[in-house]
């Protein structure tokens, strides 16, 4: 008996973020069969409030968020595999194919999409992880507007914490930048700004977290303050941790895709890596940690994977040399995708897209 083929799909993506559900939603709505495998939610959504997207209340989390785009992801006919891909190979044929195993599922396709992220080192501040999203924050961009007017620390003794301490002066004025017992490692350029800026820099270590007692204790705990190794105590309404992030390109690497000096996936102007066929969006190739940009680099690889898939318009030199009859080619999109468009279109309310569709062929 015959193993039975894995589904085959045009595009598949590795990563339900923000970049890689928007890619995929692109090329489901271009007509493209795409599947999407995210093992877990990934860090975004981890997020209880997402900021800086237009038209989005703060109050949606990026969980609430991730939900709703994988929902409307199938409502368009992708498909979408919760499960953790464990490898990603090239079969050989002239065109690009690739085979991806997942824990519980494997596929074929002829695109892949990484969108695969990256990891925050976390301090080694005992209890302090546990306020992430409510007082520990990793993204200056996303989280300072928050904690304007109050004291805040930075965590971290290399050049990005100083900088990023020196940046939140824009918002407070009362920032601690805490070395926690270990040596600075910026710059003399650096620390004569430093000196020059109103950041108390605290050597000290910093020995546990404690949550503020004034929230509601049936609400998740909020960062009250830091304990240091001096045996005192001070109040934040929260901080930064600044220790790095790792990219996580492990599936691209054992692809042999190109990465950049500080390990990103290397891409071009259309996403696209150094192996034909394989794309990568999102902060695995930057590392910008913002929804918005993850979901613009989204946008722009799902326009390019469907110029580099579609069918239609052929090229003067396909015409000379396609023997088949364009009429039984057309249309170019798949009749699953197809199916589905109809079906979307029929539930629409305004009455100009009720009118029965054309035969299909």
């Amino acid at each position: 008996m015959n193993e039975r083929s894995p589904p085959s799909y045009e595009v598949a993506v590795i990563g339900g973020g923000p970049a890689g559900l928007t890619t995929a939603l692109y090329t489901t709505r271009l007509g493209h069969r795409t599947a999407v495998f995210e093992k877990e939610g990934g860090r975004h959504t981890t997020v209880d409030h997402v900021h800086n997207l237009l038209g989005v209340s703060e109050n949606i989390s990026g969980k609430e968020l991730a939900a709703h785009a994988v929902a409307q992801f199938e409502h368009y006919g992708g498909d979408f595999y919760p499960d953790i891909v464990e490898s990603v190979t090239e079969i050989e044929t002239e065109e690009p194919r690739f085979r991806l195993e997942g824990a519980h599922a494997a596929v074929e396709a002829d695109r892949v999409v990484f969108a695969t992220g990256f990891r925050d080192r976390s301090p080694n501040v005992p209890e302090l992880e546990r306020f992430t999203g409510r007082g520990l924050h990793y993204c200056l961009h996303c989280d300072a507007y928050a904690l304007g007017d109050d004291p805040v620390f930075v965590l971290g003794h290399d050049e990005s914490a100083a900088h990023v301490a020196m940046t939140m002066l824009n918002f407070t004025a009362d920032i601690d930048l805490l070395l926690d017992d270990q040596g600075p490692e910026w710059s003399k350029e650096t620390d004569e700004q430093l000196q020059a800026h109103p950041v108390d820099i605290v050597d000290t270590s910093v020995v546990s977290a404690y949550p503020d007692e004034s929230i509601d204790e049936d609400e998740p705990p909020w960062l009250g303050g830091l304990s240091f190794g001096d045996g005192t105590d001070r109040e934040y309404l929260g901080g930064f941790a600044m220790y790095g992030s790792t990219y996580n390109t492990d599936l691209a690497a054992d692809l042999d895709c190109t990465l950049t000096d500080d390990s990103a996936i290397d891409v071009d102007e259309n996403r696209e890596t150094s192996v034909d066929g394989v794309y990568a969006v999102g902060d695995v190739t930057h590392g910008q940690n913002q929804t918005t940009i993850a979901i613009g680099d989204g946008a722009y690889a799902g326009l390019a994977i469907h110029k580099d898939l579609r069918r239609f318009p052929k090229s003067l030199e396909e015409l000379e040399d396609d023997e088949t009859p364009m009429a039984d080619t057309v249309p170019g999109a798949a009749p699953n995708l197809r199916a589905q468009m109809r079906r979307v279109r029929d539930l629409k309310t305004h009455p100009g897209l009720r009118k029965p569709s054309p035969k299909q062929n």
